[in-house]
């Protein structure tokens, strides 16, 4: 979120914008207990791993960090990195069920096939219900 500013120079007189956001960072607390400020460029990265050779446009992805921007920032002061990763799953979930389940794969540390399976299955049962 940012505040839109127009002003002039008071020695010449050009008008000019300035946009000015807030300096309240985020904290992420992570599974071993550190904390570090939410970096939506981290975020993307990791979203850019997960769609690697998929059909979705940047304008998506943008849209996508920006959601869980504000989500992030809606908690407060301090979330913790499995709220961050269930929001980033929410939102494949509706983009890419391939996408869906690289990240899955990561965040809900896969250790096989079955793995893969049960939440393939999920995501078929979910589609059929919704």
């Amino acid at each position: 979120m940012a505040i839109r500013r127009r002003r002039s120079c008071e020695a010449c007189g050009s008008r000019f914008t300035t946009y000015e956001r807030p300096d309240v960072a985020v904290m992420v607390t992570k599974r071993d207990g550190r904390r570090e400020p939410f970096r939506p460029e981290k975020l993307r990265a990791g979203l850019a791993r997960s769609l690697t050779d998929r059909p979705i446009p940047a304008v998506q992805v943008d849209q996508l960090v920006k959601r869980v921007e504000a989500f992030a920032g809606a908690q407060g002061r301090e979330v913790s990195s499995d709220e961050i990763g269930r929001e980033v799953l929410e939102a494949l979930r509706d983009l890419d069920d391939v996408a869906y389940l690289r990240f899955a794969s990561v965040y809900k540390e896969f250790q096989g096939a079955q793995d893969f399976e049960r939440e393939m299955a999920a995501l078929e049962e979910e589609s059929a219900g919704g």
